[in-house]
């Protein structure tokens, strides 16, 4: 008899545990290499668990919502005892749909990107509401109580450990869009020839901030215990709302990246997002953070710490206002910034100044072309 060891896999950096959320193969069922055993759910990403060997599922040692650990055992499959049937129902039907669906191009996955990053709100599911229940011609009160999935227990513990150990303070500013509109419009249909992927306003911002930590570097370090950790390269964390809460999938080295790469990039890790498939390694590290409240209309906010970094810049709606040019009272797009900071680390002088930069660069993006 040879007994093979279904283990968690590795969750990622910092990640200790994880809740088991479903199993789809029970004792006694037959297995083929690459079928999904069970499905786990950590504070950030869902995995699939899947068989290294083929075999009979032997005994489960985890059930469904409790906690499981990286390299834990759940399962033994007997490999001695082979499947009469090469592949198991379950295979042949994920064969024969990955034969009938043709390969996506790069522009329907550039539309898939945007669809994700851009219309967030159509697609995050809203909370399921209480029914109304009808008596004597008015409507009862009623309340309803939910359990709250493991993944929100475990966002609330993150979120609430970065407000408790860093010193958060945000500073704001505003950009004039102007000139990124203008250029996009003028551009975007080359762009999108060229490289396949349309000019978004993401890029800008990740190659804005890029540039702003060259000036001023502790924006883009954290703190280790009593060291300060300074990075030469700048990974950058996407915050990406999907129906099952918040993810921050990881661009990395963005400084040498082309505006065509990370368009690229950023489609790719919002695809993946959206559909379930983010792996440990997409989320680990990141230098500092960028989050988009304008895809939901928000004009203002103050965006939270994603720990260990120790700053993050939150974009707002795009909104035409009054402003004074050469004297003169004009409309122009405008769009808040607010850059929130570990003030442990960052002073408030070094915070102003690169949140400054990062304004000049998105006014005048040829400013970063001549160095200055």
């Amino acid at each position: 008899m040879a007994d093979v060891e279904i283990r968690v896999p590795s969750l990622g950096e910092s990640e200790t545990e994880a809740t088991l959320i479903a199993w789809l193969k029970s004792e006694g069922d037959a297995v083929a290499v690459d079928d999904v055993l069970a499905e786990i759910e950590s504070d950030k990403i869902t995995m699939e668990i899947t068989a290294l060997d083929a075999g009979v599922v032997k005994k489960i040692f985890k059930q469904v919502d409790e906690v499981v650990e990286p390299g834990e055992v759940i399962a033994l499959i007997d490999t001695a005892v082979k499947a009469a049937i090469g592949k198991t129902k379950a295979g042949k039907r994920a064969e024969a749909k990955a034969k009938e669906k043709p390969a996506e191009k790069a522009e329907e996955v550039q539309q898939k990107a945007e669809a994700a990053v851009e219309e967030l709100p159509k697609q995050t599911k809203p909370a399921p509401m209480p029914e109304v229940i009808e008596g004597s011609g008015l409507s009862e009160r009623v309340e309803e109580r939910a359990a709250m999935s493991g993944l929100r227990k475990r966002i609330a513990a993150r979120l609430k450990n970065a407000q408790n150990t860093a010193a958060m303070l945000t500073t704001f500013n505003e950009v004039n869009m102007q000139s990124i509109m203008d250029m996009r419009l003028k551009q975007r249909d080359r762009f999108k020839e060229k490289h396949g992927v349309n000019l978004g306003f993401m890029s800008f911002f990740v190659k804005a901030c890029a540039h702003a930590a060259v000036k001023f570097p502790v924006v883009n370090a954290y703190i280790d215990g009593e060291e300060i950790l300074y990075h030469n390269y700048m990974d950058v964390g996407v915050a990406v709302s999907t129906d099952r809460g918040l993810v921050v999938p990881v661009l990395r080295d963005v400084g040498q990246l082309s505006f065509s790469q990370i368009e690229q990039g950023i489609g790719s890790l919002a695809v993946k997002a959206r559909d379930g498939g983010l792996l440990p390694d997409d989320l680990k590290g990141g230098t500092f953070s960028i989050t988009n409240g304008g895809v939901f209309g928000s004009l203002l906010s103050t965006p939270i710490l994603n720990p260990p970094q120790s700053a993050i810049l939150g974009m707002h709606t795009i909104q035409k206002r009054p402003v004074a040019e050469n004297d003169q009272v004009v409309i122009r797009p405008m769009m808040y910034l607010a850059l929130t900071y570990d003030h442990r680390l960052i002073d408030g002088r070094e915070a102003v100044q690169f949140l400054v930069a990062v304004k000049e660069y998105l006014e005048q993006p040829g400013v970063a072309l001549l160095d200055l």
